[in-house]
This record gives structure tokens, sequence and C-alpha cells, in this order.
């Protein structure tokens, strides 16, 4: 068996002992590819049964249509979901953390986060220059409403927040309202 071979089968022994246990992973940039994956595990863990799901969350963020088909399908499905962050919450992976709800929006202690702004690569005609310019500020005034609703912050704050990358410590993220409770271990869900 070649070490590619047993790479994957050692994956899909991680895989299964997550499903199993009723956790996702999502440890990479949010993309198309990964969010399919992530919905379908979603999903089947839903139609296994309404048992609560925790979401552990390491990302940098990624394509924010991606990240908003994460959102919506936690909000979507039975299942309460659980979301645990480490490492970095960011941009989409934000976007996703706030998906659940306050309670269930946990980090471990060395967690950072990060809001701000929707960015894209902007190119072609004038016409389709300015078409994508409008769909940006239209993604980034309805990411502000739903950080806002989430946090509890006044919108015209996450505004103006979010104009530059606003990064957050674990405390900071408390006092924001991005975030739960800090845990420091299993024993403390």
């Amino acid at each position: 068996m070649s070490e590619q071979d047993k790479e994957a089968e050692k994956g899909g022994f991680v895989e299964n002992h997550l499903m199993k246990t009723r956790q996702v992973l999502i440890c990479e940039s949010i993309d198309q590819k990964m969010a399919k994956r992530t919905i379908a595990q979603l999903l089947a863990l839903a139609a296994e049964s309404s048992d609560d799901i925790t979401l552990f969350l390491n990302s940098q963020g990624g394509h924010v249509e991606a990240g908003d088909s994460i959102h919506d399908i936690i909000k979507f499905i039975e299942p309460k979901v659980r979301i645990i962050g480490t490492g970095w919450v960011a941009s989409a992976g934000t976007h996703i953390f706030l998906a659940a709800e306050k309670e269930n929006r946990l980090c471990l202690p060395n967690t950072r986060f990060l809001i701000h702004q929707p960015s894209g690569g902007v190119g072609g005609k004038v016409t389709d220059i300015a078409i994508q310019a409008e769909q940006i500020e239209i993604m980034r005034k309805r990411l502000a409403r739903i950080i806002a609703e989430a946090s509890g912050q006044p919108l015209k704050r996450v505004m103006q927040d979010i104009d530059r990358d606003h990064w957050m410590d674990t405390k900071e993220a408390l006092e924001y309202g991005i975030l739960g409770r800090v845990i420091n271990s299993y024993q403390d869900l």
C-alpha cells in the first residue's frame, strides 16, 4: 500500500469517527468544495437524528457565498450546532461562527477573530467593474447586519469596524458579543 493510500485510509477512519460522534471539522480555507463537504456532513447528521452537532472551526476565511451556504444550513437544520473556534476564526469563518446561537459559540483560549468587509478581484470592462463594486457594497451591508444582529452591536459601529481588518482576541470577542464563552477542555462543554 502506498503512503498516499495509507493517508487516505487514515483520513477515512478519522472522518468516520467524527461523524459517529456527531462532530464536523472545518480547518481550511472556505471554498465551494469544502462547503459541499461540510453541508453534506451537516445534512447527513441532521437526517440521522436531532441530537446536537459540534463543529470545530479554524479558518482564515475565503469565499463569502460558500460561507453563506454553511451559515444558512447551520440555521436550517433541526439539530443544535455548537461551534468551537480554535486557532483563528476569520472573515467568512466568522460568518460561519455567527450562525450558532450565542450560547453555542465557544472557543479555545488562543483563538483570534477577524471581521472585515468583503473584498474581491474586480476586473473587466468599466461597466462590469461598477456592477461588481455595487455587489460588494450590498454584500458588505448584509454581512454587517448579520454581525450586528448576532453580536448585539449597533449597525453603525459594525460598519465602522469592518472598514478595515478588525482583529479580536478572546476577551475582545466576548466583549464585542461575537463569542459566547471561552473553554479550556472538553469538560467545560
